[in-house]
């Protein structure tokens, strides 16, 4: 069994190219841009390794993923215009080089794109990936929309925030590595708790970009650290200190979060280190990712299979980028 690093430089040769034409250049270098910017190719790995979790890695395996590596891509631009954001990977995003319309548009063609390489996979399973592909892809357009609803609520209950991450972010990582299950040839009680591994695991992940986001490095996170903050994201850190706040810190809260004060980041870290979530969060990672330690445990396999995907899960929420 290959490692996660192994199998991400695998995928890196296999798709490091340029994959769009070169006219109109206004359109496609934005595309080659993003993608050169580079990332962690996590989404498109797990499709390798869930493969070869159950056999060797086929060819249409590095088609999906390179699919799935393009359907992400095209997320991000897309999050970055709605976000505002200025860097991603600390570098300028797509919209702050080349305008909000070239960017709009860059996403656009780049899902496209996506769905070429899908239908690359051989017939007997293409109906399978694709019905899978096109659920999760709509299910991370309604976690997206529900994050930006989130902004307009005063009020969100975690149980709702856990249900918007796992649609924006969880089940595209759950469906990469069902998807390298379903190539790999897996039973539908496998492959059923291999979803439910990565199910678990993005939440648990997404715990911790919340937890980066307001406490990370932002020489090793990448993005502007405390923009979900500036941008009154509800994320876990914050619905638990509005959740937990005796009612001083709880009017202080929403009166930094009414306003743009040039010390409103630092001051609503410190409200957060006050209350105690950032070890809250740590804790809740903690309980996510042993939840998804329980379904790969259940999977048929020798544990030997396992470890690389055990292995990963713990990086992914120990991470410091």
């Amino acid at each position: 069994m290959q490692r996660f690093e192994d199998l991400a430089k695998k995928f890196a040769t296999h798709f490091n190219h340029r994959h769009f034409p070169a006219q109109p250049a206004t359109l496609y270098d934005a595309d080659e841009y993003f993608l050169g910017i580079g990332g962690k190719r996590i989404r498109p790995v797990l499709c390798l390794m869930g493969n070869e979790l159950f056999d060797n890695i086929v060819t249409d395996a590095y088609h999906v993923a390179t699919a799935i590596e393009l359907f992400h891509n095209f997320t991000l631009i897309h999050d970055d215009i709605m976000d505002n954001a200025p860097l991603r990977r600390n570098m300028p995003t797509v919209h702050e080089k080349y305008g909000p319309s070239t960017a709009l548009l860059a996403g656009d063609v780049m899902l496209v794109v996506a769905y070429d390489h899908l239908l690359k996979i051989k017939p007997e399973y293409l109906r399978k990936i694709a019905h899978l592909f096109n659920r999760t892809a709509r299910e991370v357009c309604e976690g997206q929309q529900l994050d930006m609803d989130f902004e307009k609520r005063e009020k969100v209950g975690l149980e709702e925030y856990i249900h918007m991450i796992q649609l924006k972010t969880s089940v595209l990582v759950a469906a990469s590595l069902q998807m390298g299950g379903i190539l790999g040839g897996a039973g539908e009680r496998n492959l059923g708790h291999l979803y439910e591994f990565g199910r678990n695991l993005g939440i648990a992940f997404q715990v911790q970009d919340d937890y980066l986001d307001a406490f990370g490095d932002p020489a090793k996170f990448g993005k502007q650290v405390g923009g979900d903050i500036v941008a009154n994201k509800k994320t876990f850190l914050l619905i638990k200190a509005l959740e937990s706040a005796d009612p001083e810190r709880l009017k202080a809260l929403k009166a930094l979060l009414a306003g743009n004060a040039a010390d409103k980041v630092e001051k609503v870290l410190a409200i957060f280190r006050d209350l105690k979530v950032d070890q809250w969060a740590f804790d809740l990672k903690e309980q996510y990712l042993n939840e998804a330690y329980r379904h790969l445990e259940e999977i048929a396999v020798v544990s030997e299979r396992k470890e690389p995907l055990q292995a990963l899960a713990r990086f992914l929420v120990q991470r410091e980028y």
